[in-house]
Formats: C-alpha cells, structure tokens, sequence
C-alpha cells in the first residue's frame, strides 16, 4: 500500500509536498486514478524545529480539504494530526484513518478513534518536533521503540480500539540518529513480526542526505520502499506517489513467477 503525503502546511520540510487547497483536490485525483491507497492530510508540520501552531489554525487548513475531497473521491482519507478535536471534526466529515505521532497520548484521542471506528497508526517519537533532533540517545533503539509500540497498542485495545484497527510505525527520523534509523530499518522484520501491520514513512527525509549527501533524495526514497517491501512492511508513507507506485509495481512484476 500506498499513502500519499498531503501537506497542507506552509513549512513542511519538503516544498513541493506543500499544496494549497486547490492544488490539493487535482493531486488526490491524479493519486487516486494511478492506485494511490491512502491520502494523509497534515495541517502541523512535524519536521525538526517545527513550531506548534494552534488547533484554530490546524482546523482552518485541514477541515476544508477533508471536507472538499470527500465529495469528489472515495480514496480512504487519514489525518496526520495529535489533536482530538482536529480528528473528531475531520472524521465527522469522513476522515476514516488517524495517523498520530504521539501515538494517541493527546488526552481524549483515545476517545475519538474508538468512538469513530478509527484505523490508527501509532507513531513512535522521542521528543516533541522542535527539540526533538537535539541528540537524542538511546541504550538500544530497536528494542526500546518496539516497547513502546506494544504498550501503546496494548493501552489502545484495552480502550476498545480493535486489534484489526492498529498499525504501527516506528517514527523513521523522530528523535533519531542516523545509526538509530539504520539500525530500525534493518530490524524491520522484528516489528512486521509484532503482530500489527507495519508503515514506514522514509521519504526524501534527512537520513537519505546523510549516506549521499546534498542532492535530490528521490533514488533513496525509492530504494528505502523497495527494501521496506521485501522486510514485510505493509504501506509506506511517500511524497512521490507516481515514482513510488512505479517502482513498486516493477518489482513486484519482476519477482513474480509465471
């Protein structure tokens, strides 16, 4: 699977993931006619040394969008969001996934995902965005975010979230080094092996530019797809939704035998 990234924010770290609302709409038509699986519309930047901005704002640039894109397509919609109020009013207006960061610790979000049926990705992050690249440590960076995985799906469930309604994903690039996401995508295996579907969202971020240096980070982002795939992982998280579909149905093709 799929999900295209739909930055509605003005200080995402990639620039031409940012779209204003028109721009929007005509690249989820041209997402969803390619076999695009899922649309995450984000109104809060979460790069490094993001600034928080309020849920007034959040609202005003995210709302609209949901609401426009659910009268004209029918592709599934998650909301890249921490606050419970952003999610309740986007999932009133057909938003069926969440995709959280703060792995549903925002207080009443837990509320929102079971009251709505939610599908919900839990994220793993150390820190909040503004700091959280302020190097961070860790005793052994597989082992301590796989914890915190479980024991976030575990609170989620005891909640009345479904089994069949979480995903995990182990924040490529949120509070980590590079040696920590080396060492998680290497391990990707010990997470699909948890008993949740896997995301992993690696696209154009700055792990790419610290093995090759300065330059367009698309080759990588396709290269970190194609080895997501193969550990098991079941959807990734890109900016390039064309390129990463191509890529991914190549290699499909390629290895299946006739």
């Amino acid at each position: 699977m799929v999900m295209g990234i739909l930055n509605l924010t003005p200080d995402s770290f990639y620039p031409e993931s940012r779209y204003n609302p028109d721009e929007a709409i005509e690249q989820v038509r041209r997402w969803e006619k390619l076999g695009c699986s899922l649309v995450d519309v984000g109104g809060e930047s979460s790069r490094p040394g993001a600034e928080a901005i309020s849920e007034e704002e959040e609202m005003r640039r995210v709302l609209p969008v949901v609401r426009a894109l659910r009268r004209i397509s029918s592709i599934p919609l998650s909301v890249d969001t921490t606050k419970p109020n952003v999610m309740r009013a986007c999932a009133q207006e057909g938003a069926e996934w969440l995709n959280d960061i703060s792995a549903l610790e925002s207080p009443g979000m837990l509320d929102v995902a079971r009251e709505f049926s939610l599908t919900v990705i839990l994220m793993h992050k150390k820190g909040q965005p503004k700091t959280m690249q302020d190097q961070p440590e860790y005793r052994d960076v597989v082992t301590e975010v796989k914890d915190y995985l479980v024991e976030r799906a575990r609170i989620a469930e005891e909640a009345g979230i479904r089994h069949d309604k979480i995903w995990i994903d182990p924040g490529i690039g949120f509070g980590k080094k590079l040696e920590h996401n080396l060492a998680l995508l290497r391990h990707l295996g010990e997470f699909t092996a948890l008993g949740y579907p896997v995301v992993v969202g690696l696209s154009r971020k700055r792990w790419i530019a610290d093995l090759w240096g300065d330059g367009d980070r698309l080759g990588g982002s396709l290269a970190g797809a194609l080895f997501c795939m193969t550990q098991g992982v079941r959807m990734i998280r890109v900016h390039d939704v064309p390129e990463t579909l191509q890529a991914l149905r190549i290699w499909e093709a390629l290895w299946t035998k006739s």
